[in-house]
């Protein structure tokens, strides 16, 4: 299963959701949750990010404060993963670790460090600006009228 990241522009507040080949997927494993990376592996040269988030395959989210790739059972009280709907409730939930693994589905980031074109047009998603080239004006010919010829009157039938 390949990972599929989602590339957050704060400028623009867009969101940018990139597939990752099987190499691509190969350069994302090993990095953890805060780690800013070169963005040029997934195509945007210039380009910097840094990871915020993530779940794994079944859905169960990342947690910075948890080192290393492994499926945890923690007992929280509120932040990632858990929101208590009575004051002091806690409560043991599963929390995937801060590093990004093979069971890893989706990878969130942000971009920190700006490349010198704009992501829609690395990604394909906005046109290549073409340079506009002015032809010179072609003359008209006149063009001569052909005589319209009337249509006879079509005759009333006669009463009787």
């Amino acid at each position: 299963m390949a990972i599929k990241m989602v590339l957050a522009d704060p400028k623009t507040g867009k969101s940018y959701k990139i597939g990752l080949d099987a190499a691509k997927e190969k350069d994302m494993i090993g990095k953890s949750i805060g780690m800013e990376i070169d963005a040029g592996f997934i195509g945007l040269p210039g380009y910097k990010m840094k990871i915020t988030g993530g779940t794994d395959k079944s859905g169960f989210v990342m947690k910075n404060d948890l080192p290393g790739p492994a499926k945890r059972k923690i007992l929280g009280a509120s932040g990632i993963g858990f929101s208590p709907k009575i004051n002091g409730q806690r409560r043991r939930k599963f929390i995937r670790g801060s590093e990004i693994s093979v069971d890893t589905a989706q990878v969130n980031a942000k971009i920190i460090s700006y490349g010198d074109k704009s992501i829609g047009k690395l990604l394909g998603l906005e046109p290549e600006e073409e340079p506009v080239v002015e032809e010179a004006p072609v003359a008209e010919a006149p063009v001569a009228e052909a005589p319209v010829a009337e249509a006879p009157a079509a005759e009333a039938p006669a009463e009787e």
